[in-house]
């Protein structure tokens, strides 16, 4: 939904405030959650994991709380908070990721463009404190009547049954040796 110009999606605010039931029952520490792309890189069970694939130094996932169908984020298997922390090696292979992540979602969902960035620091929108590249496929005539009038976001596509496509389509993409 639009307020004064800004988006705000309600489905995520529990979840950034903190509440532990909306990460997926990820248990607290003082100064917050622990990293939940670090429980999703160890496949902590106690975190709900919408993870595509993995290569030796990123996992590929559809984000639980997607803007648009599609909607993917690509992170390292080591925990890093800071971009410049990232090694020649992981830049270089982040880039191939994103690029092989559009061509999947093209054939997928024929978006019109994309979003594709990160949000850095708390002013920045971040609300993990490990390094991820969002990737959010964009659409004409997104907004419809129900956005507007519900206050709701209409996602038309649940990221879990996405996820046997996704993980096809990226398997094969790697095997070919893109990577």
């Amino acid at each position: 939904m639009q307020v004064k110009g800004n988006l705000f999606v309600p489905s995520k605010v529990r979840y950034v405030r903190g509440d532990k039931s909306a990460a997926g029952g990820l248990k607290m520490r003082r100064g917050g959650l622990e990293c939940i792309l670090c429980a999703i890189v160890a496949r902590d069970k106690k975190v709900e994991s919408l993870e595509i694939c993995r290569t030796k130094l990123f996992c590929v996932c559809a984000n639980l709380y997607p803007y648009n169908p599609g909607h993917l984020m690509v992170f390292p298997l080591r925990h890093v908070e800071d971009l410049r922390r990232m090694t020649g090696k992981e830049a270089a292979e982040l880039f191939a990721l994103e690029k092989i992540a559009m061509d999947i979602l093209d054939e997928m969902y024929q978006p019109h463009g994309y979003n594709i960035g990160y949000n850095l620091g708390e002013c920045g929108g971040n609300s993990i404190q490990h390094i991820h590249l969002h990737i959010v496929p964009r659409f004409k005539n997104e907004l419809g009547f129900v956005d507007i009038l519900s206050s709701s976001r209409i996602i038309v596509d649940d990221p879990r049954s996405s996820l046997p496509r996704l993980r096809r389509l990226f398997s094969k993409k790697l095997r070919i040796g893109r990577i």
